[in-house]
């Protein structure tokens, strides 16, 4: 655990102020929530990331579009990918760039011909459609399609399993 050198008074209502520069070092935005862990002696604040409950499903899902349909896919949360099928390399945990994160933000469905995806050291070249994961009026992630010949088929399916993951959330 690293240590920041801030303390903080616990107020009459047992609550306390997490420092503005450590909830933007941590993506944490207002309104967003935490997870409250204990371990021994210590409060363990952590930012709550609903679409990691739902990861097994992702996983699954992004096996039946590749295997049924043979269209590589990928499924992020606000910060990383957490689900793919279709691509030889593990790119599970990769990070998004600011790009990626401005696509969930504008919740717009957006394709993108002949386009570089890049995360880290993992890059491909050919035709995306990103679409935007949005639960109880929040977006939390990107559903994205990828083939490196012309896209067909592959915005109907992408559109479903968005929907199916925020079916997941909202319950």
């Amino acid at each position: 655990m690293k240590s920041t050198g801030v303390i903080r008074r616990i107020d009459e209502l047992g609550r306390i102020v997490i420092p503005k520069e450590i909830r933007r070092n941590l993506g944490i935005r207002d309104g967003e929530n935490v997870e409250i862990f204990t371990e021994s002696d210590s409060i363990i604040l952590k930012k709550y990331n609903r679409l990691t409950s739902t990861n097994e499903i992702a996983t699954s899902l992004c096996e039946l579009i590749y295997n049924d349909f043979n269209y590589k896919i990928i499924i992020t949360d606000r910060e990383q990918i957490i689900a793919y099928n279709g691509f030889k390399e593990n790119i599970t945990s990769l990070k998004l760039t600011k790009e990626y994160q401005t696509l969930i933000e504008e919740r717009e469905i957006t394709t993108k011909e002949n386009y570089t995806f890049n995360l880290n050291n993992f890059t491909i070249t050919g035709n995306f459609i990103f679409i935007p994961i949005i639960s109880l009026n929040d977006s939390v992630g990107l559903v994205i399609m990828y083939n490196d010949k012309p896209l067909t088929n592959e915005l109907p399916l992408g559109k479903l399993v968005a929907r199916i993951l925020t079916r997941k959330l909202d319950i």
